[in-house]
């Protein structure tokens, strides 16, 4: 079985400004690469994991959505990091009722669990929220980490892992 490393996207990756889905609005968070590389060296196979309500909501596509996601994991493997899946809820109850997607449900992180055979016990979530460790916590993850906004708080948490 693998082990993995899950990543909220908004708040985690990027700079949190509601609703980004243009290249221009996107701004890694510094620390990021490196971050995930130590990850990545360690045998963790990496995963995003995002709420996108804004195309429940009409404020972008899912095309999109795409051409940043592979924008952004473009330059994640230019900085020796791959990403080996980024999973999206597109849903917002409001809009389009319930789904077992949407955080602090935990859909994204099982069907990731079923189709690379992880291990959730070995596996990390790392989230700016707390509808994002429940997500983690749901799906039976042991190591949620709550992100404060520097890499550096972090550090002292995986280097036990």
């Amino acid at each position: 079985m693998n082990k993995a490393l899950f990543l909220d996207r908004d708040g985690v990756i990027n700079i949190n400004i509601p609703h980004t889905y243009e290249i221009d609005q996107f701004h890694f968070i510094p620390g990021i690469f490196d971050f995930c590389k130590k990850f990545q060296d360690k045998g963790y196979l990496l995963f995003v994991i995002t709420n996108q309500s804004g195309i429940a909501r009409g404020l972008y596509t899912r095309e999109d959505f795409n051409k940043l996601t592979q924008w952004m994991t473009q330059v994640f493997r230019s900085n020796g990091v791959i990403i080996t899946k980024v999973y999206f809820c597109p849903h917002h109850p409001d809009f389009t009722g319930p789904c077992e997607c949407r955080k602090p449900r935990p859909g994204m992180i099982l069907k990731a669990k079923k189709e690379f055979n992880l291990d959730l016990s070995l596996s990390v979530l790392v989230g700016d929220k707390i509808s994002d460790i429940k997500a983690g916590e749901n799906a039976g993850i042991e190591n949620n980490l709550l992100f404060d906004g520097d890499f550096n708080d972090l550090l002292p948490k995986i280097n036990t892992l």
